[in-house]
């Protein structure tokens, strides 16, 4: 197994510089005066489909063989890669299925649907829609488009890495969502790459948090798969996973998880005091801040890494209306 370099971010950066926005990085003085140093949010979310998903799709559609686009593209999602990935394989002509499970929510869907892309539902977890990828794979010689165990997808969402540490040359810490670890894996190669003693601290939930099991356990283990606001961090890491765990594992100084309570804190603040909206996942980085479980050293940069979030759900939040007890995605 090749790790994935500096180098290989670095080439990616170019080769999707013309399908992406460089999303911009702004200082936060109202989380620069609760945490005591200057904290900056790096708005990912305003990404052209909504998230950070489309920096490592693009890179692995670009990176395709004439072959392997004229045969289709296929990948298993919690919403925001499979929208990423319709989206560049739409700007290629290429078809595209989206295999997802039943706790994907509504709106995730319709943008899939609107991309053009065929949308097969699928059982009650990532891994039952990863079954079936790999029948698709085997049957109808698709090519696999993984969502974060791919060396070209981390390359991609390394980039935003790039970003980061170019708007803040001096950072000392980085907050990151980690779910199936393809963004604090290539964030972490990029940072470390530049400032080696930068802290990378993963974001997530305490519903389902695979990677942070896997890395307690020091190999990946399956992890039943909760209804959670951040919905985007669900589902397991692959029991067979080739890159991510070993890179988070290596790569990243700390994780953190969060209540659905503290998830819900977060989305508020975002919206109320950043003038922001974004999903659960997206706000995972400002909730750990403001529940006080992250230790912070020097400047520091949050990812705001989507905004893919149901409007009736965001409102119940909004309005603190919602509730541990009722339906997570309505």
């Amino acid at each position: 197994m090749k790790p994935v370099t500096l180098s290989d971010i670095q080439a990616a950066r170019l080769r999707i510089a013309d399908k992406i926005e460089r999303t911009a990085t702004v200082r936060s003085a109202s989380l620069s005066e609760i945490a005591g140093v200057p904290v900056s949010l790096k708005l990912e979310h305003r990404q052209t489909t909504g998230s950070f998903k489309l920096r490592g799709a693009s890179n692995a559609v670009a990176l395709l063989s004439p072959d392997e686009k004229s045969r289709g593209v296929v990948a298993a999602s919690t919403g925001n890669h499979g929208r990423a990935l319709a989206h560049a394989a739409k700007l290629e002509g290429v078809r595209a299925v989206i295999c997802m499970s039943r706790l994907v929510p509504d709106n995730k869907l319709a943008e899939i649907r609107r991309l053009g892309a065929d949308i097969r539902i699928v059982g009650d977890s990532q891994d039952d829609a990863q079954q079936e990828v790999d029948r698709l794979v085997r049957d109808e010689n698709m090519t696999m488009v993984p969502p974060f165990d791919h060396p070209a997808v981390i390359a991609g969402q390394g980039t935003i890495g790039l970003e980061m540490i170019e708007a803040v040359p001096t950072a000392g810490t980085v907050l990151v969502q980690l779910s199936g670890g393809g963004l604090a894996a290539g964030i972490a190669a990029a940072v470390k790459s530049i400032s080696p003693a930068t802290r990378i601290i993963g974001v997530s939930m305490q519903r389902g948090a695979a990677m942070k099991a896997s890395i307690d356990a020091g190999k990946p283990i399956p992890v039943t798969e909760l209804p959670t606001l951040a919905d985007s961090l669900g589902g397991g890491i692959g029991l067979a996973n080739e890159y991510t765990f070993r890179m988070c594992s290596d790569l990243l100084d700390e994780v953190v998880l969060l209540t659905e309570a503290e998830i819900a804190a977060g989305i508020r603040h975002t919206y109320a005091v950043e003038r922001e909206i974004v999903e659960g996942a997206g706000a995972v980085g400002i909730a750990a801040i403001l529940a006080g479980k992250v230790r912070l050293e020097g400047e520091t940069v949050v990812l705001l890494s989507g905004r893919n979030i149901g409007m009736g759900l965001h409102r119940s939040i909004i309005c603190a209306t919602w509730t541990n007890d009722e339906e997570i995605n309505p």
